[in-house]
């Protein structure tokens, strides 16, 4: 009976993928999948050929995508089949449609190896009827608390889906992750060495996060990228180590390279989390048993269409747009730390909104005072602009909390395009930088193709 359920289960979400894709092409990435699962609940762990060993996830706040593209692109390079969903529907659904379309009509796999991104609250649901052997916990931060409250309830959640047989690939330099080592048997540790944008925290914000363990705090010697760096428990001992099994080292941001035992990588974003998602792929990558060289040309061609920076124009002016998730402190501070890089003098566009996710929608803006302005008001803006339909004049406060004088801060309490562009056409610095949501920026990127007909989009050195 198990049987028949799961193939009638699998043949009426292949039947209801062909009909998306005639109707909308590209979209069925997770309706398919949500309704296998309402006929056979257990419908991911019944497909034949299932090798529980091979089974990976990935999961974490941060920079997951990445690093199950990454991982994706080295399988393909070695020539192994793998069954991994790439479209980022990293939701139970989203797996069940992926794990469909890598199967024969009877519902045998045609790949070696199930890598699948886990969305962190998901990961003990997605695990009851798909185990993974190996399990890759990037970070765990603050991240969508309408959703998901604190990062101890989400710890709590990842925890709950590991068995001491899991082997965990974690992050050396992230007190959260790295903790979980104690859970089981075998762990891997990535990390990153010090670097040419390693910094400290000074005054108000060196205040630091609990330690996992304990709750003493933690000491962070240092950052690679915000909250994650060299650090050790002031209680318990927690600490990172500073030779992890596989770490990234001798980083050249100019001539985008980093070494790895005793293989030279190439790095093309000048943002320093990549370098987390580079070396995460890499661990699992040889632990699989591919070769460095191999490692090398799949990663000397991979392009993260995920994370770009894109460029606008506007009456000869640049807007350059630093896609991140808003409600997640680690990526806006990401998207200052880049912007803070370019001392020349610009104009800092800052879109923060509502946040329409579910209801109540709301308008908590606390990620932002979880961040450090410092560094963007010392690199020579002209000129703040706060945006919004509902939260213009909170993002304005929080700059005046940052020390930005009022005089330097225009508040434009909408999300006009036209209202936009025309403050924008008041200041001649040509040099413009753009915080807001995805959909914010689509929105004017269609206003100013209609009215301007300018738009080009470069490789992301972002987030």
């Amino acid at each position: 009976m198990t049987r028949i359920k799961f193939l009638l289960a699998l043949w009426l979400a292949r039947l209801c993928r062909w009909a998306i894709n005639i109707v909308a092409p590209g979209r069925g990435t997770n309706l398919p999948g949500q309704i296998a699962l309402k006929i056979d609940h257990g419908f991911n762990g019944h497909f034949e050929g299932l090798d529980a060993g091979k089974v990976i996830f990935i999961t974490g706040t941060n920079g997951k995508s990445t690093t199950t593209n990454l991982l994706a692109a080295i399988l393909k390079e070695a020539g192994i089949p793998a069954a991994v969903n790439l479209e980022g529907a990293n939701l139970e659904g989203g797996v069940a449609a992926t794990l469909m379309a890598h199967s024969t009509l009877k519902g045998k796999l045609k790949c070696r190896y199930i890598v699948m991104e886990t969305d962190e609250r998901f990961l003990p649901v997605i695990s009851r009827s798909l185990p993974p052997a190996w399990l890759c916990v990037t970070n765990i931060q603050k991240d969508q608390v309408q959703r998901n409250g604190e990062p101890d309830i989400i710890y709590r959640k990842i925890a709950s889906a590991i068995t001491e047989d899991t082997v965990l690939f974690l992050n050396n330099e992230e007190p959260n992750a790295a903790s979980l080592s104690r859970l089981v048997k075998h762990s891997v540790f990535y990390g990153v060495d010090e670097h040419a944008k390693s910094f400290v925290k000074q005054g108000f914000f060196t205040t630091t996060m609990p330690c996992p363990v304990c709750g003493e705090p933690i000491r962070f010697y240092r950052y690679n990228v915000d909250n994650i760096g060299a650090f050790t428990c002031t209680g318990c001992g927690l600490k990172s180590s500073p030779a992890p099994a596989y770490f990234a080292h001798s980083i050249n941001f100019a001539d985008h390279t980093f070494a790895a035992e005793g293989q030279t990588y190439p790095l093309p974003y000048e943002a320093p989390y990549f370098l987390y998602c580079y070396i995460a792929a890499i661990a699992m990558a040889r632990e699989i048993g591919i070769a460095k060289e191999t490692i090398a040309a799949a990663l000397a061609r991979f392009v993260n269409i995920g994370g770009r920076l894109e460029t606008l124009h506007t009456g000869g002016k640049t807007i350059q747009y630093i896609r991140m998730k808003q409600e997640n402190p680690e990526t806006l501070q990401s998207a200052l730390d880049y912007i803070s890089q370019d001392k020349s003098p610009k104009i800092f566009l800052l879109g923060l909104d509502e946040l329409v996710d579910f209801h109540p929608h709301y308008t908590n803006t606390f990620y932002a005072f979880d961040c450090d302005f410092d560094q963007l008001i010392a690199s020579h803006v002209e000129h703040y602009i706060c945006f919004s339909g509902t939260v213009a004049y909170d993002a304005a406060n929080r700059l005046v909390y940052a020390g930005v004088p009022k005089e330097q801060i225009t508040v434009l309490p909408t999300n006009d395009d036209a209202t936009i562009v025309a403050e924008l056409a008041k200041y001649s610095c040509p040099n413009i930088y753009l915080i807001t949501w995805l959909y914010k920026y689509k929105s004017l990127e269609k206003y100013l193709i209609e009215h301007e007909g300018e738009k080009d989009s470069t490789p992301s050195t972002a987030v």
